[in-house]
């Protein structure tokens, strides 16, 4: 059956849905909008880590779950079938699109962002099918934090750096320009002076933790306890769940549940 012309239809086909990148006069390979894939990155890093830390405080896998089903969908629409279908970077679109756009090469993105597709896979098969809680969970979602902070915050795409590494063909059009080797500029250059601050901030900090560590009350219980008039809670309700058990933070979990 011919598709009708002058209509919706006119210009659509599966080519046009199914393709990674796009094509910029001027640029000889597919490139995406890095402004809009670090604005993904971290929304995804928020989401992550509200979850995350909801899980390791108070033992909670419930977020982490719903998470971990939302991140492998987002993944496979950006991996197996097209970036600009993405929700997290649709959202990251609408986040900066009155900035200028920064291109970067497509083709790395998909190696690094297969890899985030094979973590959300594994995620899901331990952490939402099989309900596992270990080791293995918490260093594969630290690594997922680790990626996607490193993308939003520096824009540094740590494993389109691994892509070099499998690849003859080294990738391209790098955010930064750090594929090409360029020298700094004067205001990139770090002093003596400056790294002696930073060295000095960190050696006065820590006194100053200490300090205030020392003079902060063992627990908030007590003070909940003034305040309410009756016991921070009853027998039943401090038995820590069997997920902050299982991760060895029954005592933690008490903690913020004002059980001690």
């Amino acid at each position: 059956m011919k598709r009708p012309t002058g209509t919706i239809f006119e210009g659509f086909s599966m080519q046009s849905i199914f393709h990674f990148g796009e094509k910029v006069d001027g640029y000889g390979v597919p490139v995406l909008n890095e402004r809009e894939v670090r604005a993904s990155a971290g929304i995804l890093f928020f989401l992550a880590m509200v979850s995350f830390m909801n899980a390791w405080l108070a033992g909670d896998f419930m977020y982490t779950r719903i998470f971990v089903v939302a991140f492998l969908i987002d993944f496979a629409i950006r991996v197996l079938v097209n970036p600009k279908y993405s929700p997290s970077l649709v959202l990251g679109r609408l986040a900066v699109r009155n900035q200028t756009p920064e291109y970067v090469g497509a083709t790395q993105k998909r190696f690094a962002w297969s890899i985030g597709l094979v973590l959300a896979i594994a995620m899901l098969f331990l952490v939402v099918i099989n309900q596992v809680i270990g080791p293995v969970n918490l260093i594969i979602c630290s690594t997922c934090l680790l990626l996607l902070f490193f993308e939003s915050a520096f824009g540094i795409c740590l494993a389109c750096k691994v892509y070099n590494l499998f690849h003859r063909q080294k990738a391209a059009l790098c955010p930064g320009g750090i594929c090409e080797v360029v020298p700094r500029h004067t205001i990139q250059r770090i002093g003596v002076a400056q790294m002696a601050v930073v060295v000095l901030f960190f050696v006065a900090m820590v006194p100053v933790a200490k300090t205030l560590t020392a003079a902060a009350p063992s627990t908030s219980a007590g003070l909940n306890n003034a305040v309410a008039g009756e016991p921070a809670a009853q027998a039943e309700d401090c038995t820590p769940p069997d997920g902050a058990v299982k991760i060895g933070h029954a005592q933690m979990w008490k903690l913020h549940h004002n059980c001690q």
